[in-house]
């Protein structure tokens, strides 16, 4: 068996494709400090596969620096000059510095067989990415924002019904006046927060005319399970309807 000499030119290609340790450890889902070992322990057996994949090159080269390499697969830029992670392209992957985030997307679903109980999880099959630039600019840890989809229209009309939300989970101190994304009792609301002396708290929406004040007072909050998740940063709106064109 060939011995695995990888950690010097796993290393050169992040330096080439001007990938930082903690970039590449975000690809992997793994800590920076792993990636780090590699350089010089090598890339692990069982990560292999998926590391050569994602720099586009030989396996076996990574390995032992024996065969043929394929450079000409390791791209910085695609044709318009956008810059993303690694991802599949025609068959092949390219790996470039990231200029943004994914981020996961949680959403609340019924709980059976109850048919009025429901909980807050975590939707692999979708996410959003946002940029880098943005995050970094509101000092907002990557591993901290989520995503979710307004539902409803008590916040109408700043943030209408199904728009995409990012949140930041780092930040659930209560800061009067910000929208925060609470867990309530499973449910999940978006709302204005006051706090209130007593340890009590006001829930209020922005389309006030339909949903009035709530105020919950601390043995509420508790009884309730009302937990804050964190403070929404950015939401997205799509028209709902596409403008008629009349015919000419």
């Amino acid at each position: 068996m060939k011995k695995n000499t990888s950690g010097p030119r796993f290393k050169a290609l992040l330096e080439a494709a001007n990938i930082t340790t903690t970039g590449f450890a975000e690809f992997l889902d793994t800590a920076p400090q792993n990636v780090h070992n590699w350089y010089t322990r090598g890339v692990p057996a069982h990560c292999m596969e998926e590391v050569a994949r994602k720099l586009s090159v030989n396996s076996q080269w990574l390995k032992t620096g024996e065969g043929p390499k394929d450079p000409k697969e390791l791209r910085l830029l695609d044709e318009s000059g956008n810059t993303f992670d690694a991802q599949a392209i025609r068959g092949t992957y390219r790996v470039i510095e990231p200029t943004d985030v994914e981020l996961p997307f949680y959403k609340e679903i019924a709980i059976t067989p109850g048919p009025h109980k429901t909980q807050i999880i975590k939707d692999h099959s979708q996410s959003i990415r946002l940029p880098r630039s943005d995050l970094d600019s509101l000092e907002i840890n990557h591993a901290d924002a989520i995503c979710a989809r307004m539902i409803g229209n008590s916040m109408a009309e700043k943030i209408e019904d199904g728009s995409l939300l990012a949140i930041d989970r780092g930040l659930t101190q209560i800061i009067d006046g910000e929208i925060y994304a609470i867990e309530h009792d499973g449910m999940l609301r978006i709302k204005y927060l006051h706090r209130i002396p007593g340890n009590a708290l006001r829930m209020r929406s922005h389309n006030s005319a339909e949903y009035p004040d709530e105020i919950f007072r601390a043995a509420q909050i508790e009884e309730q399970n009302i937990r804050v998740l964190g403070w929404v940063f950015w939401w997205s709106t799509l028209n709902k309807r596409r403008p008629p064109v009349p015919f000419l």
